[in-house]
């Protein structure tokens, strides 16, 4: 039988090295578990020569234990592959997905319109339709849900809709989840493919992730999420990014408490009023209504 090793890279802290001598002719496969510097890369060399039987019996060994983990759900869940997060997130808001399919069946929103989508803070902000006048607007925000949610449904509760203007409220659950600012980026990335592939013309705007008391302790990373996705909207006249942040901050730069429901986590009438005084220049730039000839 052909004898393996594994070479392993995972972050700089762990190195499996190779034999410091060669035995003979190696030939190598590599596969990439995560992309990024997190990753995993498993290396397979195919050895043609002699070695002792037991170093053959470790890598053997080695290399069962590693397949093992790999098909792991705590393995994957610390890894990261766009497409692999937009397949595992499919069916965890299902139903709240289908709830909104069939009332679109019987009452669609209107195409061409604002969208606002997200997790729990768009779906609790029940008036916001009536909060901006002269402006269509709808929502579709559900559970508590993350980015690569939004990412795997978006063929079914933003594309069908053709909206002029996605206004994006994720990030809050995926920092309280412990994925970094980089990881939710790439995350929100996808998203914006997901959408510009099927409606170029179609603006999006990224709302910054809140401050908001029961999360005060991320707020270091939650301003480092927000640096990078304005930064990246700088790049494309299709993308916006609105702070929030900012004006829902005390004058000591501590979360607002009178902003919020006694959860601490969604904002009540005031906290929404910020919103609206942000957003609505945007929605007044963006989503003009047509002259009257």
């Amino acid at each position: 039988m052909a004898n393996l090793i594994l070479n392993i890279r995972e972050y700089p802290s762990f190195q499996a090295k190779s034999p410091a001598r060669p035995l003979g002719r190696f030939s190598s496969a590599s596969r990439r578990y995560a992309g990024g510097k997190s990753g995993v890369v498993l290396t397979c060399y195919r050895f043609q020569g002699k070695m002792s039987a037991m170093r053959t019996r470790f890598n053997l060994l080695l290399a069962l234990l590693l397949c093992a983990l790999s098909s792991s759900p705590a393995f994957c869940a610390n890894t990261h592959n766009p497409g692999a997060a937009k397949a595992s997130a499919a069916g965890r808001w299902e139903k709240e997905i289908r709830a909104f399919e069939a009332r679109d069946r019987t009452s669609p929103p209107p195409q061409d319109a604002v969208e606002f989508t997200g997790s729990s803070s768009i779906r609790k902000w029940k008036n916001a339709a009536s909060l901006f006048p002269g402006h269509k607007v709808f929502t579709r925000g559900f559970g508590g849900s993350e980015m690569p949610d939004l990412v795997a449904y978006a063929r079914r509760i933003v594309i069908p809709y053709r909206p002029k203007l996605v206004l994006v409220y994720e990030g809050d659950n995926d920092i309280a989840a412990g994925k970094s600012p980089r990881r939710i980026l790439s995350d929100y990335q996808a998203f914006v493919r997901e959408v510009h592939a099927a409606l170029p013309a179609t603006r999006i705007a990224y709302v910054a992730v809140k401050p908001c008391p029961d999360r005060a302790k991320y707020l270091g990373q939650i301003r480092r999420l927000n640096r990078l996705v304005r930064q990246y909207s700088r790049n494309s006249g299709r993308l916006l990014f609105a702070d929030v942040f900012s004006p829902m901050l005390s004058r000591n730069g501590r979360p607002r408490a009178d902003l919020y429901l006694k959860d601490g986590l969604h904002p009540n009438a005031r906290g929404y009023a910020i919103w609206v005084k942000v957003l609505t220049p945007i929605l007044n730039r963006y989503d003009r209504p047509p002259r009257r000839r």
